[in-house]
């Protein structure tokens, strides 16, 4: 069995965390598995979605293998999946998913967990259910060094490039609409590809959350290169997708939370992404917020947490 690994539980910040709702009343064995707990049980195995190029959260080693904090956050969700099903050795198959389709992959039945870099909002809670929160962000820009702009009014009439269907993308579309910027806004198909832009002069700056674009940054060795700057433009909780409507299921992800938690495993799990050096040799050197330390500790169940 693949040791249980932490996982980022988070304060239920109810008006986005939505999954987290009812997830005390879980389904009792008597009534049977819900569909995906099923399907998962008669397959062996959970299907995981990750990103290629969203570090530290979902990334790719250099044998081109999936890691990252959120896939970490799943595979200990999959060592609880696999207690609710009887079945201590589920296999994990990973799938390839981007910011434009992970949701429809959610839908679909192309995926069980999306682990990635992924708002939870209420607008995507009416479609998908979200676990508790595991981050915190917000878009902002990135620019090359010399570059004068330093905040999104610099950048008036010029060509910023988003990456499709990110938050990012919506957040920067209202700004500008807000403030007639009459910006040229581009679209990058991953933020690969959006980073690419900006470093081939197709843009003049790149939106998107501050820890993506820091990390960017840092696994491209580009400190020389570009710098992150702006006010957040827009307020972005992060946590693992899955799909809506199946009570049980969403126990268990709450259930794995609250469990990390209680080990006191969710802040060593976010220094090991976060602040420590990466599996590819980079490091971030983010100091965890007080938001989500006080997030952390409000999954923590345990008596001593209540002394």
């Amino acid at each position: 069995m693949r040791p249980l690994k932490a996982i980022s539980g988070g304060l239920l910040l109810a008006a986005c965390l939505l999954a987290a709702t009812g997830a005390s009343a879980q389904t009792g064995g008597s009534e049977g598995l819900s569909p995906t707990l099923t399907a998962i049980k008669n397959a062996h195995t959970v299907r995981l979605g990750y990103r290629e190029s969203s570090p530290p959260f979902s990334f790719l080693d250099q044998a081109n293998r999936p890691i990252g904090y959120s896939l970490e956050l799943c595979e200990a969700i999959v060592e609880e999946i696999g207690v609710e099903v009887d079945d201590p050795n589920l296999k994990i198959d990973y799938v390839k998913v981007t910011s434009d389709d992970r949701i429809d992959a959610v839908l679909q039945n192309k995926i069980d967990l999306e682990c990635g870099s992924t708002t939870a909002n209420s607008e995507r809670g009416k479609r998908v259910a979200f676990s508790p929160l595991m981050f915190v962000a917000g878009t902002k820009l990135m620019v090359p060094k010399a570059s004068n702009v330093q905040s999104l009014t610099d950048l008036k009439g010029k060509t910023i490039v988003v990456t499709k269907g990110t938050t990012n993308e919506q957040a920067i579309q209202a700004a500008d609409k807000k403030s007639s910027l009459g910006l040229h806004i581009v679209v990058g198909a991953d933020h690969e590809q959006s980073y690419q832009m900006l470093v081939e002069g197709k843009a003049d700056a790149f939106a998107t959350d501050d820890i993506l674009l820091s990390g960017l940054i840092v696994r491209h060795k580009a400190q020389d290169k570009f710098r992150v700057t702006g006010d957040f433009l827009s307020y972005d909780p992060y946590g693992i997708m899955f799909r809506k409507g199946e009570p049980q299921l969403t126990a268990v992800v709450e259930r794995t939370f609250r469990k990390l938690g209680s080990n006191h495993d969710l802040v060593p799990l976010y220094n090991k992404w976060f602040t420590a050096r990466l599996p590819t040799g980079e490091r971030l050197n983010v100091p965890i917020s007080l938001q989500l330390e006080e997030a952390f500790k409000a999954m923590d169940d345990s008596a001593s947490a209540n002394n």
